[in-house]
């Protein structure tokens, strides 16, 4: 999709859209009766904000935006033309609207946001039939694409946390691979503008020597994890940061936490006359607790959490280049990615050279302060999936759909 044309573009858009309008009907389904309330909390929007701002992000940038056909080269601050709500930037302008502020919105009712929904995306699919099939005047029909994905994938994480039933295919279990060796290397880190699509932050390019290292084959197990559980780990600091510690404090002091989010049960469940055992998790999905199979990858893990396991099991997280070489050079050794987003030690950072694009709020603020995850999660659209794509979250999230895999010190 990085590199579709305008007719795969539209059908794609339409597709997209069709996702949205799929996962706010479940929302209506469980909180309609209840206004779509949900409580304020910080990884949370309201359900028909998150709704209304995604038909506002393309209409802004597409159907409002003068300078469309300039793609990234683009002035955000040019004039823009009408919403075609008169109120749309004072709702969903997230750039100007503080979080905690939405929960306070006179926001329109959910047909009101349907009617919003069909107008911007009409517009849209007009506009894109009379544009060029060049990369910089297909830029923002394929980044508004993309931003719907994204938050497709945040109303099915935001469902978890409410507990709100979906109907999902969750990872399947699959048997464990010995780590994978990989050779030094030098490897082209991130992309070039030019050749389809790129977010700001994969550019540019850049060269960077990469010592050899060994990989897990994929993410870290419920079955591993459960033994760091059984060892103590949520409860000897030695094996966290000061800060993760912190964190972990907070939430035992709130929650009374002593595992990874919605787990409910954890335990190693011992087998007569067998040396060993198996993780025994029961974790809430979607408003129904589970049994994980112990062969799952961990999920709902934060980063200190997972710095964590890997200090006690005397191991370290892969650096985001390390993940991408692997994803690319050792796919046919058996390196397996795509189940859960996976938490790397890097921190977020713009690569050398960095020039951010005409949406200034997708990287640049973030930089320091959040951490690099790679892969995709069971919940992220196929299109969106790239081993080059740069997710990035604050350590302490785990609403999440993530794990993360270790390499050898």
């Amino acid at each position: 999709m990085r590199q579709a044309g305008r007719d795969l573009l539209s059908l794609a858009l339409m597709d997209a859209r069709n996702h949205t309008l799929h996962l706010i009907s479940q929302y209506e389904q469980a909180l309609g009766a209840e206004g779509f309330r949900v409580p304020l909390r910080a990884e949370l929007n309201p359900p028909l904000w998150e709704l209304g701002h995604i038909g506002w992000f393309q209409e802004r940038w597409i159907g409002r935006n003068l300078q469309r056909h300039q793609g990234p080269r683009c002035d955000p601050q040019a004039t823009q033309l009408a919403s075609l709500l008169p109120y749309a930037d004072r709702w969903w302008d997230s750039s100007r609207v503080p979080h905690d502020s939405r929960w306070q919105l006179a926001l329109p009712s959910l047909g009101e946001l349907k009617d919003y929904l069909l107008a911007t995306l009409e517009s849209t699919l007009d506009l894109l039939a009379k544009t060029p099939d060049e990369d910089d005047a297909l830029y923002f029909y394929r980044l508004a694409l993309f931003h719907e994905d994204m938050h497709g994938e945040a109303f099915i994480y935001m469902a978890q946390t409410l507990g709100l039933p979906l109907a999902l295919t969750l990872p399947a279990p699959s048997p464990a691979r010995e780590p994978l060796w990989v050779p030094a290397a030098r490897w082209r880190l991130g992309l070039d503008a030019g050749n389809g699509f790129t977010f700001d932050n994969e550019r540019p390019a850049h060269e960077v020597a990469v010592p050899e290292f060994e990989i897990d084959a994929q993410p870290v197990s419920w079955m591993q994890y459960v033994e760091f559980v059984a060892d103590g780990g949520y409860d000897r600091p030695e094996f966290w940061q000061p800060a993760g510690w912190d964190w972990l404090q907070e939430k035992a002091r709130g929650e009374g936490r002593r595992a990874p989010r919605h787990v409910e049960q954890i335990g190693v469940a011992r087998s007569e006359g067998r040396g060993g055992g198996q993780g025994a998790v029961l974790q809430t999905l979607f408003g129904q607790t589970q049994r994980r199979a112990g062969d799952q990858p961990a999920m709902h893990l934060s980063w200190w959490e997972a710095d964590a396991w890997c200090r006690w099991a005397g191991r370290r997280l892969p650096t985001e280049v390390e993940w991408e070489l692997a994803a690319h050079s050792a796919a046919r050794l058996g390196f397996r990615w795509g189940m859960v987003w996976e938490w790397t030690a890097s921190s977020f950072f713009g690569y050398p050279g960095f020039a951010a694009d005409p949406y200034r709020d997708y990287s640049e603020p973030w930089f320091g302060t959040h951490k690099v995850l790679r892969g995709a999660s069971f919940a992220t659209r196929a299109r969106l999936k790239s081993p080059k794509y740069r997710n990035y979250y604050l350590p302490g999230r785990d609403d999440i759909f993530c794990g993360f895999r270790s390499c050898t010190l």
